[in-house]
């Protein structure tokens, strides 16, 4: 029981740790003061996390490991320093929700701290870009995994048929080009669908204002005191964007559907393109061997290539997740071996009773 408890307090203090020492790199990384001085105060929150750790660690009489910086800290580190501190808040804020066990600081604060360093609401488009943008990362592991696992999982099958390695790369190569197309398509879809739905919503909202613009006045004010503000500034307020109707609707769609009404969703031909990459560069790693190998060499080739590409994904997904490196990756070979192994002895079983 002691060594379970020491267990899950050295997990949690290595959280804080590793959450503390990022914000202070963000924070001599922040483009602001005001950032800047958000994200320190949120490191000094996680320091009295972690010492509330080592004190429960000291109480039952268990060794407190010495401060060491993850390389989870290491990487998302460096995606800020060259991307932008927006480019991983999405991701750190993940990191944080994964943090199921208890602390002993009201996190209400902490959530405070974050919204001052995330959000400037004299600049809300270019905070809504920082945070699509910071969404980047998971969607490129997750669009890679897509691509990897259907990918091993169709060569996997056609190697257990015994079809050569001309067929298992054809077939290959089919898959790619297929799945990216259907990935690719199925993104633009989805991203224009979202814009008509948005488009819709605006509209609607529009029409409303135009009919009813106390209607839309009440719910301005309404939004200004759930804010903060006392009655009478958040009428006010209300009353002076009422008097300018675009920015009336920009402040109504941005608060009721979470939207920049000048993006709606992004550009579908962006995402198009990126998907298409994305499952192109994960499936292309259980097929490249088969241009340069042959025969069982060449499957083994694909069985590394395979296991290389998911130690990446894995490493990948552990950034937004806030799981350990070794869990997810682990994670990752388990549920693609299950697939391909289950495609490999059907597609044995299918090339043994074609064969006669």
């Amino acid at each position: 029981m002691a060594n379970h408890r020491a267990r899950r307090y050295r997990s949690n203090l290595r959280i804080e740790r590793d959450n503390a020492a990022l914000y202070e790199r963000l924070a001599t990384l922040a483009t602001s003061a005001r950032q800047g001085h958000a994200y320190r105060r949120i490191a000094e929150i996680e320091r009295t996390n972690a010492q509330f750790w080592e004190g429960r660690l000291c109480e039952i009489g268990a060794p407190v490991p010495p401060p060491r910086v993850g390389l989870r800290v290491r990487v998302l580190s460096a995606l800020a320093r060259h991307f932008g501190t927006g480019f991983v808040m999405p991701t750190v804020v993940r990191m944080e929700h994964a943090d199921h066990l208890a602390t002993p600081v009201d996190r209400n604060e902490h959530r405070n701290h974050f919204a001052e360093a995330a959000v400037k609401p004299a600049a809300p488009r270019a905070g809504r870009h920082r945070t699509e943008s910071g969404n980047t990362l998971r969607a490129a592991v997750l669009g890679a995994n897509d691509g990897l696992v259907s990918n091993a999982s169709l060569v996997m099958g056609m190697a257990g048929a015994a079809t050569g390695e001309h067929a298992v790369l054809l077939a290959g190569f089919a898959g790619l080009v297929a799945g990216a197309c259907s990935m690719s398509l199925g993104e633009w879809l989805s991203v224009n669908s979202s814009r008509e739905f948005y488009q819709a919503q605006i509209t609607e909202r529009a029409e409303r204002f135009a009919v009813a613009p106390e209607d839309a006045m009440k719910r301005i004010a309404g939004i200004y005191r759930e804010k903060g503000l006392q009655a009478a500034p958040a009428e006010a307020l209300a009353q002076h964007l009422v008097e300018t109707p675009r920015a009336a609707l920009d402040t109504l769609v941005r608060e009721d559907l979470g939207i920049d009404p000048g993006e709606l969703g992004g550009s579908a031909w962006s995402a198009s393109v990126s998907s298409f990459c994305l499952f192109a560069f994960g499936a292309l790693f259980p097929v490249a061997p088969y241009l340069f190998l042959q025969g069982r060499e060449a499957l083994a080739g694909s069985v590394g290539f395979t296991l290389l590409g998911l130690v990446l994904i894995g490493l990948g997904t552990s950034l937004f997740t806030g799981r350990s490196m070794a869990f997810s990756i682990a994670r990752q070979l388990l549920i693609t071996a299950t697939a391909a192994g289950i495609t490999y002895l059907l597609g044995h079983l299918l090339g043994v009773a074609l064969a006669g």
